[in-house]
Order: C-alpha cells, then structure tokens, then sequence
C-alpha cells in the first residue's frame, strides 16, 4: 500500500482540475459575498447560490484597464464570471479564478464578446498607432463575403459608378455557420497572397448576433490583425459591432458604405481635376502676362542705359590717332637720340681718328704719348688706318719743346706741330 503525502494529493488533484476541458475556460453565475479587497488591487470573494458555495479570487493583473468590471464585484450582488477552476494548494480549497465579470441577465453570446473584447484591447489590437491609411487610388479591391449574397453585388455596383478603374477580385467564403471562421480567415489568407491588392473589404449584410458571430471569433480577429493589406471591416448594419470592426485599419457601417470609402468618387475627382487645370491655366497666363512684363520693362531699361556705340566708336579712333602720333613722336625722337649717340660713339672711336692720317704708336700693348717714354734702337709698332707697321727709334729720346697754344681761328698759326729735329 502506499502512502501519499499531502501535497502529492493536492498537486494531483490541482492538475487534474487544470487538465479538463470544461473547468479551464468555464461560466459560472452566482451571488457575490464576502468580498474582500486588500491594498493590492485584488480582490477575493465567494459566489455562491442557494446550496453551495465557491471561493473565487479576481486580480487586478486580470483587467487592469477595466476597473469597471472589477466594481461589479459587491456583496449581494448577481454576477456571471468567466474563469478557470483550480486547487489552492496552501490551503487545500478548491477556487475559481475570475478573468471576467458581468452583471447577470446578459447573454452568454453577449458575454463572450465583452471578455473577448477586452482581453484583445489589452493586447494592442485595437490601437490606433497600428492601424494603415487605406490607398487614395487602389487598382485592385479585394472583397471577402459570400458569393451568393447580395452584399458583393452592392459593392460592385457602387464601385462601379464611383471608381470603375478600379479591379474587383472576390474571395468567396461562408458567412455563417459552422465553416464561416475558417473560410473568412482563408479568404484574407489568399488575397493576401496574391500580393497586388491593395485594399481588402471583409464583411456580410445584417443578421442576429448569432448569424454575425463568425467576425466576433478571436481567429477571425488575429487573422485581420496579421493581414498585410489594409482592411476594411462592413458586418451588418450600422447598430451592428462586431470584434472585426475594433481590429480592422477601418470601419464601415454597412458594406455599400465600405465601397464608398475605399475608392474616391470620379465625379468629384473629374470635378476637381478640371478646377485645377482651370486654375493652372489662369496662374500659368497670369504668370506670363507678369513675365512679359517684366521682360519688357528690362528691356526698356536696357535700351535708356546702352551706352552710344558710334560715339565711343569715335572716341576710340580720336584716342587711336592720338595714341599712333605720340608713338610716332617718340619713335622718331628715339630714333634721333640714337642717331646722336651713334654719332658720339663713332667720334670717340680711335679708329676713325686713324681714318684722318693719324697713327697710333705701340710699344707691345702699351700707347706712346711721350718721346721720353721712347729710347734709341726701340723697337716700335705703328698703326694706321689701313694697317700697321714696324719701326725702330733712331737716336736718344727728344724732348718735345712746349709752346703756346694757339687758338684755330689764328690764319698764322698751323693746325699742326711737328716735333723739332733732334741734334
């Protein structure tokens, strides 16, 4: 026989309860009593009816955008609770734990949405932040309904007068019923993957909650939520809300509203585009009138400061002549100045003194100017305009006898003296 230990039986059993499929996700309606709300935010009562009673326990990390549902909980207070059953081991009591509260009396359908609902708000798909701008201009709209219904032929009627450029692709899928949740999340599957929509509208005409209840499914919401391609929600009629509605990028209140929404209306868009080229057209003329004038009044300026091309043309030959007669002046007195210094320079040349019967007496590279500077038998050169020629002196050096000069215009007096004879 064996023996088990407490906690071996309290464990057992808490699995047990956690494995069951009905006591997991279970609706439970009762009276509330005994609530009991510490500083953390949970808060423990017991539900009970006329016979038997369930200790339960609500934490705040359930609902902590809904504060509301927890402020349901009040002592004799009727409530239906959606929760899981499951043993408290530490103290060995079987307890319900609350994920969802509503006032009894609302439908069970009713009560599922609520739950659903907030559960999928509290984890962002709802928010605003994630949802796309549907395009301005789609080519290709895809449409998830059913293909017997009159809700695809409403909105190929109102695309057809607003937006007829504008493809319609169908994916036909149950609305209702038992295969409606798994055709509707096929369908966004396969218009999404055909990778050319650009907008997808998912909807069906009015109903019951019941009839409707397949864009309520949590399935159907996740696979809207994951759709690459914008989408527009049209379930029911205007008073109708469904989970698809707070999911979707955008919501129509009827499906022929959704194809108004999705494509702009050609009237209007003919309309505007045709005020636009009017007004284009006014601001294009308006322009040139001002371009036109202000090239003309350019041009005017341009004409009052061109300056007088033949008069500056004068001036220019005036400052030409002038300009080539003072070159011609300095040239000719460039010219003159060298005639001059040519002439100089001739007249200081010892040669050309040669040229008028003078010799030039050399002992080697030396001149002689004085007889002193001469002895007897000294070899001489003398130099003369044609030549030279050798010579040696004879006798002893003379001494030249200095007498006064006299003045060129004296007719007595000879130009030239010769050296008188040595004795």
């Amino acid at each position: 026989m064996h023996v088990y230990a407490v906690h071996e039986i309290t464990t057992y059993l808490r699995e047990m309860l956690e494995s069951s499929p009905v006591l997991t996700n279970v609706w439970i309606a009762g009276e509330v009593s005994n609530v009991s709300r510490p500083a953390s935010g949970h808060v423990y009562f017991t539900l009970k009816d006329g016979t038997s009673q369930l200790r339960s326990a609500y934490f705040a990390s359930r609902a902590p955008t809904r504060p509301s549902t927890a402020a349901l909980v009040q002592n004799g207070r009727a409530i239906v609770a959606q929760g899981r059953v499951s043993l408290y081991e530490q103290r060995g009591e079987l307890q319900f734990y609350v994920d969802f509260v509503q006032p009894e009396g609302v439908g069970a359908l009713q009560m599922e949405f609520e739950r659903l609902k907030m559960r999928l708000e509290e984890e962002g798909l709802f928010n605003d932040s994630r949802k796309r701008p549907l395009p301005r201009f789609p080519r290709r709209i895809g449409v998830v309904t059913s293909e017997s219904g009159a809700v695809f032929h409403d909105i190929c009627r109102v695309l057809e007068r607003r937006w007829p450029l504008a493809e319609i692709v169908l994916s036909p899928t149950p609305v209702q019923g038992a295969d409606a949740v798994a055709g509707v999340i096929g369908a966004i599957e396969q218009l999404n993957a055909l990778g050319d929509i650009d907008v997808i509208i998912a909807g069906r005409g009015g109903g019951s909650i019941e009839e409707l209840w397949c864009f309520n499914d949590e399935l159907v919401a996740r696979a809207i939520f994951a759709s690459i391609v914008p989408i527009i929600s049209a379930v029911g009629h205007e008073t109708d809300t469904t989970i698809a509605d707070f999911v979707a990028d955008c919501r129509a209140p009827t499906p022929s509203a959704a194809a108004e929404i999705v494509a702009p209306d050609r009237a209007e868009i003919h309309a505007r585009l045709r005020g636009a080229a009017t007004a284009m057209d006014a601001g294009i003329r308006q322009e040139i009138a001002a371009r036109r004038s202000d090239l003309q009044s350019s041009v005017h300026l341009l004409e009052r400061r061109t300056p007088d091309i033949d008069r500056l043309r004068q001036t220019i030959d005036d400052v030409s002549r002038r300009g080539l007669a003072a070159a011609e002046k300095v040239h000719s007195t460039a010219v003159h100045a060298v005639g001059n210094f040519v002439w100089r320079l001739k007249s200081l040349d010892p040669f050309a003194t040669l040229d008028r019967g003078y010799a030039v007496v050399q002992s080697g590279d030396s001149v002689i100017s004085s007889v002193g500077a001469t002895k007897p038998g000294q070899a001489l050169g003398v130099r003369v305009k044609d030549g030279a020629f050798g010579v040696h002196v004879d006798g002893g050096a003379a001494v030249q006898r200095r007498r006064p000069k006299r003045s060129v215009l004296d007719a007595q007096a000879p130009l030239f003296t010769m050296p008188e004879e040595r004795a």
